[in-house]
């Protein structure tokens, strides 16, 4: 039996950062009809608000993927990695 993306997520170490490396344009993802960025995040990281009319970053749940900086439909999305210290801690040889 495989193990649930959920399961495989609550196993990875990081060290939130205090301040976020990604960076939305509210207006676009507003616009945005696809909003890929939702969909291609394996941590859920994306999440339009409805009722706000905005689009929350979980920064803290990030893989440092990249997926959703590929993804953007408006190209707008800013994604740095996390400040030396913080983000994820991958598994050393």
């Amino acid at each position: 039996m495989s193990e649930k993306i959920e399961d495989k997520l609550s196993k990875v170490k990081y060290k939130p950062a205090n301040e976020t490396h990604l960076k939305v344009c509210q207006d676009d993802c507003r616009s945005c009809k696809n909003r890929s960025c939702e969909t291609v995040c394996p941590a859920n990281v994306y999440e339009f608000d409805e009722q706000k009319n905005e689009m929350r970053v979980a920064f803290e749940n990030c893989l440092e993927c990249g997926a959703c900086r590929i993804a953007c439909d408006k190209q707008t999305l800013i994604w740095d990695y996390p400040k030396q210290g913080f983000g994820v801690t991958f598994k050393q040889g």
